[in-house]
């Protein structure tokens, strides 16, 4: 036989080999067992979210927080100090936390009562929500320096349009959800609710509405966010309810309302607004806080010292952490690397560092008096929802 046709069969030979090895490029594969084909399914495309017009894009329509992982931070903030902003509703302070130190390293004063820090849709401001003193303080994250005060009605707390085309004030005792300018804070549209207690929310997966607790009167409100209007109210099924903070689930199927008087979560479908059940977690259910990998979020119960964790995936609780020496788990947030959840203790002037993996108490810090929502800052994310850090 010739050289070059002994070249030839080799090379058909291992090409023949690869391909029994292999498949087809169809993606079907010989069966060693059977020499039977079968096709191998491609993993089925996830189908794109329609968001709010201007919105940015999901990223995962099964997560809505996929861009919230560890360390993931903006080019905008990622050479911004790590602080932790606690505001001192009795003492008209802003502590500042370095929590690498655990120490406070400055004290600003601001306007009565504030009650919330609460980061920009664009994430360059810190406004501290001056809810008696009618004003929000601007503070810059880079300087940490707190610039003049804006003039807002009865701020209670702030949230941002998942397209940066508002602010929306909650106005608590006015009884009013207010869009503003989300720069200037002008006034934009006033919709008067007929609840009372306007305090805390969450945006549906598409941006397209939120759902609104309704603190003092027990109540639950859906708002159209294009549209600015109130398109669901609900009471919920629990004498003397007190509804605080909103959260919704990774895959935007479900919201989860923290009660302090019913003591645990309400859990109902945001699309249908049907009416809700509730989860037991424990007295004074509070603040609820998404960990860095989607799976698991974390609940303070304020009137028994306590942080229940839920797992997204078993759809259950699988643990309770207890502060020692007890204590009032309020508000707070997740560290950038997911490691530390901080909170305030509301009734006991001081704030909590807790270890994510363990539950164990890292640090107890003293601070003014009646501290509320605080903000970890900078977090992961492209944007901010507001609150003390709701970022998608």
């Amino acid at each position: 036989m010739h050289r070059h046709l002994v070249k030839s069969t080799l090379v058909a030979g291992a090409a023949l080999a690869v391909l029994a090895a292999c498949g087809t490029q169809s993606g079907e594969r010989t069966s060693q067992a059977h020499g039977t084909k079968a096709a191998v399914p491609a993993p089925p495309e996830k189908k794109p979210v329609e968001g709010l017009p201007g919105m940015p894009p999901v990223l995962d329509p099964e997560d809505v927080y996929a861009a919230d992982r560890p360390n993931k931070l903006s080019p905008v903030v990622k050479d911004f100090p790590s602080r932790v902003y606690v505001p001192n509703t009795e003492s008209d302070t802003v502590s500042v936390i370095d929590p690498k130190t655990y120490e406070i390293i400055e004290t600003i004063p601001v306007g009565r009562q504030p009650q919330h820090v609460v980061p920009s849709w664009d994430l360059k401001t810190l406004w501290v929500n001056n809810n008696r003193g009618h004003t929000l303080t601007p503070i810059d994250p880079k300087t940490g320096k707190a610039g003049k005060e804006v003039e807002v009605h009865d701020p209670y707390n702030l949230y941002f349009t998942p397209n940066g085309k508002y602010a929306v004030v909650m106005a608590s005792l006015d009884r009013e959800l207010v869009f503003r300018d989300p720069h200037t804070m002008e006034r934009k549209k006033t919709v008067p609710v007929s609840c009372y207690g306007v305090n805390h929310a969450d945006f549906s997966l598409d941006g397209r509405y939120f759902i609104v607790s309704c603190e003092f009167s027990g109540e639950l409100l859906k708002v159209d966010t294009e549209k600015m209007k109130v398109v669901g109210q609900q009471r919920l099924p629990f004498e003397g309810a007190m509804p605080q903070d909103v959260k919704v689930s990774p895959d935007g199927k479900k919201f989860y309302i923290a009660d302090m008087m019913a003591h645990g979560m309400w859990v109902l479908d945001g699309d249908k607004f049907t009416e809700p059940t509730l989860l037991p977690t424990g007295k004074g259910c509070h603040g609820l806080y998404v960990s860095r990998d989607s799976r698991e979020m974390y609940v303070s119960n304020r009137g028994e010292g306590t942080i229940s964790v839920f797992d997204f995936t078993q759809d259950k609780l699988t643990k309770k952490w207890r502060l020692p020496d007890g204590g009032s788990p309020d508000m707070g947030g997740v560290s950038a690397d997911g490691k530390v959840l901080w909170l305030s203790g509301r009734y006991d002037a001081e704030v909590y560092a807790i270890d994510t993996r363990t539950g164990t108490q890292l640090a107890r810090i003293p601070v003014g008096s009646g501290p509320h929502g605080l903000a970890v800052y900078p977090q992961p994310g492209r944007y901010s929802l507001g609150h003390t850090g709701i970022f998608r």
